[in-house]
Parts: structure tokens; sequence; C-alpha cells
């Protein structure tokens, strides 16, 4: 799905919505509400009132890592991005190029047997790409001291172009992370839930609203040619998975926070709908000929018009839903990417989508 519209430079996020001036905090972003086709706009701190008691919202667990390093290959200056950390002890890494502004540009990984020198003492070295159709994220195997200690001690969140400045890690880490028992986490910060608040949090409780926490471990985006996303680890529990089941059973809706959350439940919903307890490696695409079969609706950011994510957000609303809300975004001044605007997509009728696709909205 490519969406017919331009996105204007200055409607990127370039700073986190607390810093944009006194008295702000996450929650100071504006949120953008599609029922079906009909559009209002709203501030996230409305969202208590938007939702009802009964509704369900799955979260991301996973938490953000340092994933950017500096480093050498040969006598070049390289920045690493650590993806995602495979079962056989091996990274997926993206090598970039510093550009002198802060940030990085794409560049081709490898070769086979490239060696990177990183802080600390670790190295990598290339072994092959991670599929065969492309050459950004190769596997690569770490000698030395572990990454992950190194990405703690020398690491930095990963930037991109759009924005203003370096951010500390606490920036990029939603109210629901939780730190991994063996240190795992995501590339990239699952940003939908970015503007939730403790108290924002305490108060959809109050109103009835309920929480189901699943883990989808994150890899490095591809924010020059906008790739389907690669194969990620996931976790639903089994507490979560009852209490979606449990929901879809009553009158209240499953909303997805982010389409991390989306891409962990529905990689655990069986043809029947009905969600299990699973772990492992999803390598999951959900489209509109796929459809959704446990998710009702959907918060998540604004999405480049090439962004891949987008099949998901059709699959979940509709076409026209997006095609409304994306138009009524850019006219309204919406702000895009991590530290933006977010778009909340729900049912324009009804508690279940039922193994909705694309065309039933």
């Amino acid at each position: 799905m490519t969406l017919a519209v331009h996105v204007p430079e200055e409607l990127s996020a370039r700073v986190p919505a607390e810093q944009r001036g006194p008295g702000l905090g996450r929650d100071s972003v504006r949120l953008l509400v599609s029922r079906g086709t009909e559009v209002a706009h709203h501030a996230f701190r409305e969202l208590p009132g938007l939702l009802r008691a009964g509704d369900l919202l799955v979260v991301n667990t996973s938490p953000t890592l340092a994933a950017a390093v500096d480093g050498e290959l040969g006598h070049a200056r390289v920045v690493v991005h650590f993806s995602t950390y495979g079962d056989d002890g091996r990274w997926a890494v993206e090598l970039r190029d510093p550009d002198g502004k802060g940030t990085t540009r794409a560049r081709a990984g490898g070769p086979v047997g490239a060696r990177v020198r990183l802080p600390g003492g670790v190295r990598l070295v290339f072994e092959e790409p991670l599929a065969a159709s492309g050459e950004r994220l190769w596997w690569a195997r770490a000698s030395g001291p572990e990454v992950l200690g190194m990405l703690r001690e020398y690491g930095r969140p990963i930037r991109y172009s759009y924005t203003e400045r370096d951010q500390p890690l606490s920036a990029y880490q939603t109210v629901f992370a939780l730190e991994s028992a063996d240190g795992a986490g995501s590339a990239e910060m699952p940003s939908a839930a970015r503007p939730f608040t403790a108290r924002m949090v305490a108060e959809l409780v109050s109103r009835g609203v309920q929480f189901a926490p699943v883990t989808l471990h994150t890899g490095v985006a591809s924010a020059e040619v906008h790739e389907p996303p690669y194969p990620e680890r996931f976790a639903v529990p089994e507490a979560s998975a009852r209490l979606i089941n449990a929901v879809r059973a009553g009158d209240g809706r499953v909303i997805a926070v982010g389409t991390t959350a989306v891409r962990a439940v529905e990689s655990a919903a069986g043809g029947d709908g009905v969600v299990r307890a699973r772990a492992g490696w999803t390598d999951l695409v959900v489209t509109p000929e796929r459809g959704v079969r446990a998710v009702d609706g959907l918060l998540t950011g604004l999405h480049e018009p090439e962004a891949s994510h987008l099949l998901m957000l059709e699959a979940v609303a509709g076409r026209a839903a997006i095609d409304r809300g994306y138009e009524a975004a850019l006219r309204g001044r919406y702000l895009w990417h991590e530290f933006g605007d977010v778009h909340l997509l729900l049912p324009a009728d009804g508690p279940h989508t039922e193994h909705c696709v694309s065309n039933c909205w």
C-alpha cells in the first residue's frame, strides 16, 4: 500500500513532546481518531474518554536498547545498528555511514569476512546477508566482551536525520517497558505507547479499561527503502491470551497499541480467532489479504506514505479509512515519526472485526 500523499519535512517531530515548551509532558501530543471513515481530532489526554469499560489495550513491554555504536571498518568510521540477536549467538546488524550531523546514511553491509572494530574490545565479523533479497542487514558474529554490556556502556539510541539532537535512552523507553531477563530488547522504540504516562494508565484502569502485556523485540527499520519486517522474537503469555479471548467473547474491543503488538497477537491467533500462548520467532506480515483475527482496533503513529506498516493498518481498518485519516492528518498539520502525534483506528460499529479483512469496515 502506498498513499498518494506527500509529508512536508516540517511535519517531522524533531524532539519529544515534553521538550517543546514549558508544562508539556509525553501525553502532550494530538490524537486523530478514525471510526471507519469518520475522523475526529482530539488531544491524547482525552483517550480515557474515548474508550469504554471492557476494552482491552494490548501493550508491548519490550525495552529499547542503546543499539547504535561507533566502529571502524578498516580505516573508515562506521556506525553499527544492532538489530536482532539470533538463536545461534550471532547478531543481525546494519552498517551505516556517519553523515557529520550526528546521524547516519545508508551503506551496503558486508562483504563476507569484513571485520568491524567496536569499543571495549568487541569485534564483529560479517558472515552472510540476513535475506537473499537485500544487503542491508547482515548476520555478524561478535568476539571479545559480550555485546549487550558493550551497548550499555558505549551505545546510544538509534537516531534518524529528521530529529534535532541526540536524546537519552530514557526518552525512548515507554511506560510499559520491562527489562528482559536475558537483556534482550528492541532496536527501535515501540513508539505508539510513548505518550502513555503512569497517571493515564491509572485513569484508564479506574474506568474499566484493561491491559494485556505482550513482547515483541523490534528490529532496525528500513528508513530508506521501507522493506517488510524481518522475523522478530515475540511472546504472548498465557494470561494475556486468556484475557484477549475473554474480551472478544464479551462486548469489549481488543485494541493493539502499536504495530508490534498487532504482529505479536496475530502471530498467536489461530484460524479460529482464538489466541493461544506462544513464544519464539514470527515472520508474519499482516496484509489486507490475510486480514486480522484477534485485533479490533489500533493505536499507532503516523507512517511514511511508502511504509510497509500501512498494509497492516489497511488490514485493520480498510483502505478508505486510512486514506481519509491521512488526508485529515495532513490538513491538520499532525506531526510524524516516533516523537509525533498518534492515530486511533476503531471499528465503525460493533465490538469485533470477526476475522475481518479490509472491505468489511
